[in-house]
Formats: structure tokens, C-alpha cells, sequence
């Protein structure tokens, strides 16, 4: 009898492990995000990402990310990384270049050259990072340095889906791009951790043109 009860003991012991275990184990969430200009049209290009304690933790910065000169334009126009990222700054281009930012605290000068002749820049404060060259008034771009490891830029649907781990209490998804001229606080959602879940982020004021660097018609002021 005390040898069956033993028995008992133990699988009821090992089930309470596995059940403990399932607990333990944490499982992503994602959210579904849409971005829709004034006329109901999606927007691309757009800058998506998460303000949380918990997102900031899930991910590490990543060793580097790259933004490359192409064409007399930065190449991505937009690049988004996690505050300690160090971005390098090719020039693939055919024709010298002068890479600076005023945005402090996140400035910096590259002064004029070709190919990798600059060490990468580590991108240690949150905050917008405009782009610009000395050389080529029309070279615009942007690094969008963010707290959170959970981030991502939306497609030509406008649409992007981030995973979150999930877990109690809330969390904010911010959008962010410079054609957008709606308010900061229309530019933040909040979000429940604990399921799935869809925002759609609907621009009510129209949208600046889309950034050309062959054209006048756009100042770079306007950006």
C-alpha cells in the first residue's frame, strides 16, 4: 500500500513539474498595426514601435546596422535601431560625400569621403537623428533610435505586425515619420499585453510630400 501510494506520489509530483513548467513558459503577442493617411489611403514608410520596460528587455541592441549613400540619397531614407546600436556609414556612391547630424544629443560630422573611411557611430539617446549632407543639399534621411527592442516600419499596405512577449499591464505603440504632421499625442496607442490585438492609427492632417531629392519642389527646411 505504501509502495502504490509512492507511486502516486511521484506522478502527481512529475505532473505538477510539467504544469509548472507550461507556466513558465512565456508566450509572444502581436500586434497588428495599420497606418492610414486623411483619405483613407495606407502610408508606407512609417516608423512603428514599442514603449515598454518589459519590449526594452526582450531585445539587445544589435551589433550594427548600416546606412548606405547610393544615388546622392541615403539608402534607407529611414532606418530605426535600439538606443546602443552602432550604424555604419558606407559611401557607395560614385562621388564624395560630408555626412553630418545636428540632432543632439545624437550629432556627428563624418567629414568628406569615399568607400569605409569612417569608424561606425554608436547611437546611444532615443530621439530622431536627421540626416544631411554637406556636399548635396538635396541628401535627406533619417535614424529613428528607439528605447525598445520591438519596432518595425510599415509596408505598401501601411501595415507592420510587432511581437511582444506576453504578460501582465500595458504597453505603448508609438508611430512616428516625417511626413506626418498630426499631434504626438495622436501618434500613441495603448495596448494590453495580455492578447493579440489591431490598431489602425488614422492621420487626419494631409501628409507632406515624400521626400524627392531631384526635385525642388520640397525644401529640405519642410522636413
Amino acid at each position: 500500500m505504501l509502495k502504490g501510494s509512492g507511486i502516486r506520489l511521484g506522478a502527481a509530483l512529475l505532473a505538477l513539474l510539467f504544469l509548472t513548467a507550461g507556466n513558465s513558459v512565456v508566450h509572444a503577442t502581436s500586434v497588428d498595426v495599420q497606418v492610414l493617411g486623411p483619405d483613407g489611403e495606407p502610408v508606407s514608410e512609417v516608423a512603428v514601435f514599442v514603449v515598454a520596460p518589459a519590449a526594452a528587455a526582450r531585445m539587445s541592441a544589435v551589433a550594427t546596422a548600416t546606412m548606405d549613400q547610393i544615388d546622392t540619397c541615403f539608402v534607407p531614407h529611414m532606418l530605426v535601431v535600439q538606443k546602443g546600436t552602432a550604424v555604419e556609414f558606407p559611401n557607395s556612391d560614385v562621388v564624395a560625400h560630408h555626412v553630418y547630424s545636428f540632432s543632439k544629443p545624437n550629432n556627428f560630422v563624418l567629414p568628406l569621403y569615399k568607400g569605409d573611411a569612417h569608424a561606425p557611430i554608436t547611437f546611444e539617446h532615443a530621439g530622431v537623428v536627421i540626416l544631411g549632407c554637406n556636399i548635396h543639399d538635396g541628401m535627406l534621411g533619417y535614424i529613428v533610435v528607439v528605447d525598445s527592442g520591438v519596432f518595425g516600419i510599415t509596408d505598401v499596405a501601411g501595415r507592420v505586425t510587432l511581437e511582444l512577449e506576453a504578460g501582465a499591464g500595458d504597453y505603448l505603440v508609438n508611430i512616428w515619420s516625417p511626413r506626418i504632421r498630426d499631434d504626438q499625442e495622436s501618434l500613441q496607442k495603448t495596448v494590453s499585453r495580455q492578447s493579440d490585438a489591431t490598431l489602425v492609427f488614422g492621420l487626419q492632417k494631409k501628409l507632406r510630400p515624400p521626400h524627392d531629392a531631384q526635385s525642388t519642389a520640397v525644401k529640405w527646411s519642410e522636413y
